[in-house]
């Protein structure tokens, strides 16, 4: 449970939480900057540097593996040294690394193997993205306001996903294929140099006293917080479930741009493709607020029957999309976006708010790099699998893909919250 500290001075709390919450979220989305650019160049790398689909999987497949990797290395990291020093170190390769890819282009076909070294090493600097900035979150945010404050930082990912496709298929259409890896590496540089100051572990790093007491109690409090020893096999329930979320929403960023380019012709297509694909991310920033508020406000702080009724609407949309969608821009378009929406919520909910409540506070920077981590198996199986059926099945082939994916996660999600039920464990 969780109790105020009396004499905390308010006011200074207030001000660093701000503080905080706007570095943290802006360190993700900067992430995302020095992450996005190659999805959105698929295109031009397919058509100018005679790339097949195989290839660009193995590019990009690289890089997931990595990530995934990354996740459990982030997870011992994240006991060793601080969230703070495992962020700025992470930043720091990733924005080096999109300035080495960015030169690479310039080595014409030859730049296949630097694309597979660079984005490989890009991977485990991306992983300590998401469990360090978790952890710091944990130590400045109360249990009962989680699901709002997180539904709000969760768009850190969307806008920032946003915002990355949109830049770079500003600096791919303005200055060229290398400006997109260059200038996002320049706008990391930026938030690095504000996350150095206003990044903090913990209140106690300021001299403020903590805020808040986790207090851990056994017995029929299915609130308080409990040992790790107890929920660490429900964490990696979670993290299996956690696949399919992460399948689905690095399929559309992934290869989103590339199937929309089919809807349009003309010189500027490969731009117009990459701004379309932004609407999963639009309409999927509104599912993460939806989600995070519903939790609080509508559940109590309970997370999985949220992620149990999202879910029915992604299988409900991925349907619509697999039916319609193939031969119809609109349709695709709006599916697309409401399956941003569907999915989205339980994807930040299920890898940072719960992951957050499961367990004591201090092991949420372990939870969630698990979860993550066994959730990034998905974005490396999807690249491969999308590849092939793109080559032998077309469009068609990869919807009905998603579908099986949303029933998969349906099923899952409805297991996980009966399971944790049945245990008197409220999630």
């Amino acid at each position: 449970m969780s109790t105020s500290i009396p004499n905390a001075p308010k006011k200074a709390v207030t001000v660093w939480r701000v503080r905080v919450f706007a570095v943290t979220w802006m360190s993700y989305a900067g992430f995302y900057f020095c992450r996005k650019a190659f999805g959105i160049v698929k295109p031009v790398l397919e058509e100018d540097y005679g790339f097949t689909s195989m290839d660009l999987a193995w590019c990009w497949g690289t890089y997931l593996t990595t990530y995934m990797l990354g996740q459990f290395l982030a997870s011992k990291m994240g006991q060793r040294w601080t969230c703070r020093t495992l962020l700025l170190g992470g930043m720091a390769v990733s924005l080096m690394v999109n300035l080495f890819i960015g030169f690479s282009t310039y080595a014409g076909q030859d730049m296949f193997w630097w694309l597979v070294i660079f984005l490989g090493i890009n991977g485990f600097a991306q992983a300590t993205g998401w469990p360090g900035n978790v952890g710091i979150l944990t130590q400045w945010t109360r249990s009962s306001e989680r699901g709002r404050i997180m539904g709000w930082w969760g768009t850190c990912y969307m806008l920032g996903s946003m915002m990355a496709k949109h830049f770079a298929a500003f600096m791919l259409g303005w200055l060229g294929l290398a400006w997109s890896f260059w200038g996002a590496s320049a706008v990391l540089f930026g938030v690095w140099v504000l996350f150095y100051f206003w990044g903090k572990d913990q209140p106690e790093d300021v001299d403020l006293p903590p805020f808040i007491e986790e207090v851990s109690v056994e017995g029929h409090d299915r609130k308080a917080a409990r040992p790790w020893s107890e929920v660490v096999h429900i964490v990696f329930m979670m993290g299996l479930l956690y696949f399919c979320f992460k399948f689905t929403r690095y399929a559309a960023d992934s290869w989103g741009p590339t199937l929309l380019k089919d809807f349009f012709t003309g010189p500027d297509a490969n731009v117009k493709a990459g701004h379309w694909s932004t609407i999963f991310d639009w309409v999927g920033f509104l599912g993460v607020i939806v989600g995070g508020y519903a939790s609080d406000k509508l559940f109590r702080s309970r997370r999985l029957p949220v992620i149990f009724y999202m879910t029915a609407l992604m299988f409900i949309v991925t349907c619509i999309m697999a039916l319609y969608g193939e031969g119809d821009l609109w349709v695709f378009l709006i599916t697309f976006g409401l399956l941003g929406f569907a999915m989205m919520g339980p994807d930040s909910l299920l890898s940072g708010t719960a992951a957050m409540d499961i367990s004591t506070r201090d092991k949420a920077v372990v939870a969630s790099a698990i979860i993550n981590g066994l959730g990034s198996i998905g974005p490396i199986v999807q690249e491969f699998v999308i590849a092939y059926l793109r080559d032998t099945g077309g469009t068609g082939a990869v919807l009905m893909l998603l579908v099986g994916i949303a029933f998969m996660a349906l099923l899952g999600t409805a297991a996980l919250w009966r399971y944790t039920h049945k245990r008197g464990i409220e999630l």
